[in-house]
């Protein structure tokens, strides 16, 4: 089971890299088309206007994708952005007991963010929902990698969750006290 769930978390996170390569490389190209209408026009020809069409939109989309599918990676990596300082000032048994309750909460309000994102895709998909760009991309779309980056990161923190009240230490401060830079204290 630990290696599926590996294995689900770097699958998500590579999708979220792949987000970023494709915006890199749709900007890359977006900058080649203009920097060649450019020179065309200076040398006094016609530019054939090069563009990628919709590429804010579709930027933005995958930089949602890119987001929301990196959340649990982000966070088995000790990358989130955690207030420790409580939990340093607390004994052993009481701060173990509240990383249980913070992690219990965090499943509740992801849990709830995941099956709303679920239901708006239902509903894009559903009323066939477009966006007003140049490429009319199917809602759908975009909000399903949301929907799966919140859904995978749900799974992360159940995960964690079961990990912790078993007795055991979370991912994410595993990969904490691995950090060299973030394990002093």
């Amino acid at each position: 089971m630990r290696k599926a769930l590996d294995a689900l978390y770097r699958f998500s996170a590579g999708l979220a890299a792949l987000s970023l390569v494709i915006i890199a490389t749709m900007v890359v190209v977006q900058v080649a088309g203009r920097v060649t209408d450019g020179l065309r026009s200076a040398f006094g020809f016609e530019p054939y206007g090069l563009l990628v069409p919709s590429l804010a939109e579709i930027a933005g989309f995958l930089l949602v994708a890119a987001s929301f599918l990196a959340l649990a990676s982000t966070l088995r990596n000790a990358d989130h952005i955690r207030v420790n300082i409580l939990l340093q000032m607390l004994p052993h048994s009481l701060a173990r007991g509240f990383e249980v309750w913070v992690l219990a909460v965090a499943c509740g309000l992801v849990g709830y963010f995941a099956w709303n994102a679920v239901l708006l895709v239902i509903d894009s998909y559903k009323f066939n929902e477009v966006s007003f760009g140049i490429i009319p991309v199917p809602l759908w779309i975009p909000q399903a990698a949301m929907a799966g980056g919140l859904i995978v990161f749900l799974i992360s923190l159940v995960d964690d969750f079961v990990v912790t009240v078993s007795g055991g230490v979370p991912s994410y401060m595993e990969a904490e006290t691995a950090d060299p830079i973030e394990g002093t204290e």
